[in-house]
């Protein structure tokens, strides 16, 4: 299968956000390799560009946060560590799902994709109260 082939396969499934285009150049590179990547290796990088993408968001909230006048700073500032304490958290999620084994990782997805749906809901918000 091709890249077009991913991105069209990740495109029609509704129910995730659209597969990066690092992940759909990997999953090519390992079948060149004659290795195909497992669900928990593909989960991983998932996982692995949210949290990329989350510290950019967190970085575009800090640099609002420096601009802000003193008067709302604090509060940002309080905010933004609130989120970079639950990226703390996903990251070791992120470890542990790494060392488990193929039979445990199962049990950790469900815990992280619910850890996952937290974090996304305190970044919205925040991302709001910085407007």
């Amino acid at each position: 299968m091709d890249k077009a082939n991913y991105a069209a396969l990740a495109a029609d499934d509704k129910s995730h956000k659209a597969i990066p285009l690092t992940i759909i150049l990997n999953i090519n590179q390992y079948q060149k390799w004659g290795k195909v990547m497992s669900k928990k290796e593909l989960y991983q990088q998932k996982l692995q560009a949210h949290l990329d993408e989350m510290s950019a968001d967190i970085n575009k909230l800090k640099a609002k946060a420096d601009n802000a006048g003193a008067d709302v700073q604090l509060e940002y500032y309080k905010q933004l560590e609130e989120l970079k304490t639950m990226q703390a958290s996903a990251r070791n999620k992120l470890d542990e799902l790494k060392n488990a084994g193929d039979d445990a990782w199962e049990d950790l997805k469900t815990g992280m994709d619910s850890a996952w749906g937290s974090i996304s809901t305190a970044l919205k918000s925040a991302s709001s109260r910085f407007k």
